[in-house]
């Protein structure tokens, strides 16, 4: 009696624990996690793994102030010459020459280009809010003139060769010059747009940024840069040294006044492309390499980097705004034609149009000739 007494007793209390056990297991299967969170050592976690994000702070605020003023210094003086070279060109109709036609063709480059300056500005300094189809048409804008003006400087060189270093095979082709010339520059004209294709292609907006890249490892953009170094740089280099050097050699050789002034305009224009051209194309091709091994994971490495890609690319920029200088401005008759617009259109008068006119061929009666562009590059 006392032992079945006893069972009925424990029998309910088995029954009521095994059934506390098992709706225990059962929460524990259906929220897993808490249990792994409560028995997870936190001290144990190496945050050696996870990717640290790199701050770009202090780029950020040197573009704010540096972009702006040197984009619109540069938009400013790039639109302003080469307005005045396009002016002079139609207002005189002073298309004689195939360097005639390459420097009018140059100068809608630098124009071109130049009036995209605004846009990169605000691309560098804030959130792109302009769209795709902006996007597209900025670095599309940016590249075809990029490339129609380091080809036009190439072929400027080439023309500049045989005026002066192959004279007499040069004299035979003169009356084709123009229509060569013309025919050259709508060749160079679609090269450009030819080159520009990946740009038209991959053009997007990454980030809240408008680039053709969607990463500082991309492949792409190996592809993209290193193309830009040899088709805008080291193909114009080539050609320039080539035929600047054999120019100053046959200079060397003429018995002609105008000799040094020659080899210094030309010593000129070699050294306002290498100042400009050379360290940016220095710092894209470290960039490239560092891209092509997948990047770079040292924030400080990336940001120097990127300070100066920044800098070198406005020194770069300022070519739209030298180019008017170094290749038009130069010669006398192109001055000389400069000045009579300026006094058409009343921003100078006419006493000191002709107090300056009048000095300059005093001083060299021979160079308001025609031969003027033969020795301005």
């Amino acid at each position: 009696m006392h032992s079945g007494s006893g069972l009925q007793k424990l029998l309910p209390a088995v029954l009521i624990w095994v059934m506390d056990f098992k709706s225990c297991l059962s929460q524990h299967e259906e929220n897993p996690t808490t249990a792994n969170y409560s028995e997870y050592n936190y001290s144990n976690v190496d945050y050696d793994d996870f990717p640290a994000l790199c701050v770009k702070e202090s780029n950020r605020h040197f573009r704010l102030w540096f972009m702006s003023t040197f984009y619109s210094s540069i938009c400013f003086l790039g639109l302003a010459g080469n307005l005045l070279v396009i002016l002079t060109f139609f207002y005189f109709k002073r298309l004689k020459t195939m360097t005639d036609v390459y420097l009018l063709n140059l100068s809608f480059a630098d124009l071109v280009f130049a009036l995209s300056l605004p846009f990169w500005a605000a691309n560098s300094m804030a959130e792109w809010v302009l769209g795709l189809v902006v996007c597209k048409a900025m670095h599309t804008i940016y590249k075809v003139s990029f490339y129609s003006s380091m080809l036009l400087l190439c072929f400027i060189s080439v023309d500049r060769y045989f005026v002066i270093s192959k004279a007499v095979s040069a004299h035979r082709h003169r009356s084709q010059a123009v229509f060569l010339s013309k025919v050259s520059s709508a060749v160079i004209w679609v090269t450009a747009m030819i080159f520009s294709i990946p740009e038209m292609t991959y053009t997007t907006i990454n980030n809240n940024t408008c680039t053709p890249y969607s990463s500082t490892s991309d492949k792409l953009r190996v592809g993209i840069q290193a193309s830009q170094i040899v088709l805008a740089f080291a193909l114009p280099l080539f050609v320039m040294t080539f035929c600047y050097s054999s120019i100053v050699q046959t200079l060397c050789q003429a018995r002609n006044f105008e000799r040094n002034k020659a080899i210094k305009v030309i010593l000129a224009v070699v050294a306002v492309f290498l100042v400009c051209q050379v360290p940016y194309n220095l710092v894209l091709f470290w960039t490239t390499v560092v891209t092509a091994k997948g990047g770079t994971e040292d924030c400080g490495y990336e940001n120097r980097l990127l300070y100066a890609t920044d800098v070198t690319q406005c020194v770069a920029f300022l070519r739209c705004c030298l180019n008017p200088f170094v290749y038009a401005f130069i010669g006398v008759k192109f001055r000389h034609d400069l000045l009579k617009l300026l006094k058409d259109f009343g921003c100078i008068s006419q006493e000191r149009f002709f107090r300056y006119t009048c000095a300059r061929r005093r001083s060299s009666a021979a160079n308001d000739t025609e031969t003027t562009t033969t020795f301005s590059p």
